[in-house]
């Protein structure tokens, strides 16, 4: 029950964390990459995983926020599979997300 109310804590103050970093990502860039350093200490510390929404907000070599077009590059790539390619501009790390087909159904015949 104690491990659950940690947990749960750490949810809410990682939330928080990146809405603040998001706020100041423009006026205050410092500020929001030593909160998103925060949260990802946080979230190691109650072994909890970073929400997928802000996974892909920050880069994880530099923890700089991808806000605006002056923090990444996004690229599509179409060689072995199709993938997104994201890079960072301030370290220059490249991230690949694979981009996954939506599976089609077939529509069978209904019997009247």
């Amino acid at each position: 029950m104690r491990d659950r109310l940690l947990r749960t804590i750490a949810r809410e103050r990682i939330d928080r964390l990146f809405k603040f970093a998001r706020a100041y990502a423009q006026s205050d860039p410092e500020a929001a990459r030593e909160a998103v350093a925060i949260a990802r200490r946080m979230a190691q510390r109650a072994r909890i995983r970073i929400p997928k929404q802000y996974r892909l907000m920050f880069c994880r070599k530099c923890g700089n926020l991808f806000l605006g077009p002056n923090s990444f590059s996004v690229r599509i790539r179409d060689r072995r599979s199709t993938h997104v390619v994201v890079r960072c501009l301030k370290c220059g790390r490249v991230r690949r997300y694979p981009v996954l087909k939506e599976k089609t159904h077939k529509v069978g015949r209904s019997k009247l």
